[in-house]
């Protein structure tokens, strides 16, 4: 009977979280769309999105955040950031952490949510990882993004793993790659409890807190295409001991 109602409670959580992101671009909708008809626009949809979407989403789940700095984010400078990846949270937290607007990073199979796709494949830069002429345009794109004084968001894990007794899969290199070609600093972040709070099992989850660390940042201005392996080790190690603490 106890299995029956905690089941029955995850469930309705899970009904809940799809409510409450659903619920915030049916009210702004107009707003939304109107931000993503030029790129320009860029950065006051990502103001929408953090306060209106990302912050209501976390408060209604009963999920507040504690993050800690190492160090904090210079206001208008460009970073690559990157996470752990184990939960649907991951993107409401990272656009809860930083002010800096930024673009995700990430495949294009999210495009068929619905709602939330529609606006994924408009602002996002989007990638087919099994296509190599779709993984050279994303340097392009990220470039153009760039340069207009954005940062870059990339889970490097490329995907959550299906064995979620896995801590932290191995990272692609793309982040790292783009990093050091565009001469950005790469900001490391572990996120603790977002797989506890709201894992892809759909029988888990409930409220609490989000706790979040901003590491010490990656400068690549001296490093070289040949290091990013190095580079890409040296960020999954610093989460990894986070994670293992």
């Amino acid at each position: 009977m106890l299995r029956i109602v905690k089941n029955i409670g995850y469930t309705l959580y899970r009904i809940w979280f799809y409510v409450l992101v659903a619920v915030p671009i049916v009210l702004f909708f107009p707003f939304l769309v109107l931000t993503t008809l030029s790129e320009k626009w860029y950065p006051q949809f990502f103001w929408l999105a953090r306060n209106f979407w990302a912050r209501p989403i976390l408060l209604g789940m009963g999920c507040p955040q504690k993050v800690t700095w190492e160090q904090k984010l210079v206001r208008g400078k460009s970073y690559m950031l990157v996470a752990n990846h184990t939960s649907m949270l991951d993107i409401m937290l990272m656009l809860r952490i930083s002010r800096n607007p930024f673009v995700f990073v990430g495949k294009k199979e999210l495009v068929k949510i619905p709602l939330f796709g529609f606006f994924y494949k408009r602002v996002c830069i989007l990638v087919d990882r099994e296509n190599s002429r779709s993984r050279m345009g994303v340097y392009r794109r990220a470039q153009r993004r760039l340069d207009q004084g954005l940062s870059i968001c990339i889970f490097p894990e490329g995907g959550v793993p299906d064995d979620e007794s896995i801590v932290l899969d191995e990272f692609k290199d793309g982040a790292f790659k783009m990093a050091i070609a565009h001469n950005i600093p790469l900001v490391p972040m572990t996120f603790y409890d977002n797989k506890k709070r709201f894992s892809f099992t759909f029988l888990s989850g409930g409220p609490g807190l989000l706790r979040a660390k901003v590491h010490a940042f990656f400068e690549t201005a001296n490093l070289e295409d040949k290091d990013k392996a190095t580079l890409r080790e040296q960020v999954r190690n610093v989460i990894l001991k986070e994670l293992e603490k």
